[in-house]
């Protein structure tokens, strides 16, 4: 009964390859807490990391989801993401202060060309105003994480090589999202380390985003530690196929303790 409660449930929220997932049909409440766990994973909570430089990054980390936001004349590989949230804000209204009005636009580079900059003590009362800015608007970056999501499903079926990979991928994220805590572990993966559907996200030609997790799932047992085992073993393959320079060894017991709050 509940195999076929699953199955049900997967058809009703899930459309076909051209369309979007429909994360609305999640309870606010659940929403709400997923958004949550995923500002502990990142900032475990704190207030001064909603504006923050990593050691080891080319560029800035804001708000609940840590998006990335890259200096001008920058050449890193990875997905920036929080030009996009300011779009977003722009399309849901959100007034942005006039204080900040010069910087948060969404064509506009991070304003400090590195972590040096960053802790200028110049830079530190317009920096500590976004973090208060991003603090009061928590909910608005929320519902961009979810709507990422919604937009991967599709984004991430054209990765698969085959219809066989393209119709895996999208079973197992079915599977997955009908499972206990498995909207979290989408929703929280897909912020973390993105669809896996840029080019240039890949180290000798392997990605390490969602689309190569469904890939490397099992498609047995309990999806969520399926998922888990899967997501690790593509992060450990990152890690081995990183440039030496990067030393992304020393993220990647960080990265298994996140991936183990799917549980």
């Amino acid at each position: 009964m509940i195999k076929v409660f699953s199955v049900v449930f997967s058809c009703l929220l899930f459309s076909s390859f051209s369309h979007a997932v429909e994360i609305s049909n999640l309870p606010k409440e659940e929403q709400s807490r997923i958004a949550d766990l995923i500002f502990k994973n990142e900032c475990n909570r704190k207030f001064d990391c909603l504006v923050s430089w990593n050691d080891g990054e080319d560029f800035a980390s804001l708000g609940i989801g840590h998006f990335i936001w890259f200096p001008k004349g920058s050449n890193a590989p990875f997905q920036e993401s929080f030009p996009d949230l300011i779009r977003w804000y722009q399309q849901n209204n959100v007034v942005i202060p006039k204080t900040l009005s010069n910087i948060l636009q969404p064509n506009q580079p991070c304003p400090w060309q590195n972590k040096v900059e960053f802790l200028k003590p110049e830079n530190q009362a317009q920096i500590q105003q976004l973090r208060i800015f991003l603090a009061n608007s928590k909910e608005t970056q929320a519902s961009f994480i979810m709507d990422r999501l919604s937009q991967a499903l599709p984004k991430m079926v054209e990765v698969g090589q085959s219809d066989a990979e393209k119709q895996k991928i999208e079973q197992q994220f079915h599977r997955v999202a009908a499972s206990p805590n498995g909207w979290y572990a989408l929703i929280d993966y897909v912020n973390f380390k993105g669809e896996g559907i840029k080019e240039s996200e890949r180290y000798q030609g392997k990605g390490w985003g969602l689309a190569q997790v469904l890939l490397a799932m099992d498609e047995q047992g309990d999806a969520v530690v399926d998922f888990r085992g899967a997501a690790k073993q593509v992060l450990s393959q990152r890690v081995q196929l990183s440039p030496p320079e990067r030393n992304e060894q020393r993220w990647l017991k960080g990265w298994f303790k996140r991936i183990d709050t799917y549980r």
